[in-house]
């Protein structure tokens, strides 16, 4: 379960949750199975924070930093990753299906058996990340960089903008 002293930062607002991170740069924050639906969580500094199994269904990530964020089977369904720095995430059997994610840079990420399907992927970076049993179904994945990844068993049906080979 979540921190109970972490939750009762973040609920103060991305600002005060930024300074405190800047604060205490050795704390790992534990925020795991908290339910954020919904947040404006613009620019949130989530770098190596265990988001596993949290419900961030709906929320506004747009520009976060989450560089080697645990997301392990998180929902992040309808969520905006515009812009999100999510290198080296583990986001294993995460459901991500209709989030906006363009520009989002997912290199080097752990991201077995996610759930792409209906996503915006428009420009999205994920260079040596291990997509293996993921589901794009559907995704718009125009001008996504897939150098290195790791595509085996991954479900492409409907996917617009890019042409997986067979």
């Amino acid at each position: 379960m979540a921190n109970e002293e972490h939750l009762k930062i973040l609920k103060q607002g991305v600002k005060a949750w930024n300074n405190w991170r800047r604060e205490n740069p050795g704390e790992i924050p534990d925020l795991y199975g908290a339910d954020l639906r919904g947040l404006d969580l613009t620019y949130i500094h989530f770098m190596r924070t265990n988001l596993g199994e949290c419900d961030l269904s709906g929320t506004i990530l747009r520009r976060a930093f989450m560089v080697g964020a645990y997301l392990h089977g998180a929902l992040l369904l309808e969520t905006d990753l515009e812009g999100a720095d999510m290198r080296g995430c583990h986001l294993s059997e995460a459901k991500l299906a209709g989030a906006k994610m363009a520009g989002a840079v997912i290199n080097k990420a752990l991201v077995v058996g996610a759930d792409f399907s209906g996503c915006d992927m428009e420009s999205v970076m994920m260079l040596g990340t291990n997509l293996e049993n993921s589901d794009f179904t559907d995704a718009i994945m125009t001008d996504v960089d897939l150098t290195d990844a790791n595509l085996k068993g991954i479900k492409t049906d409907g996917v617009k903008g890019y042409r997986f080979r067979k």
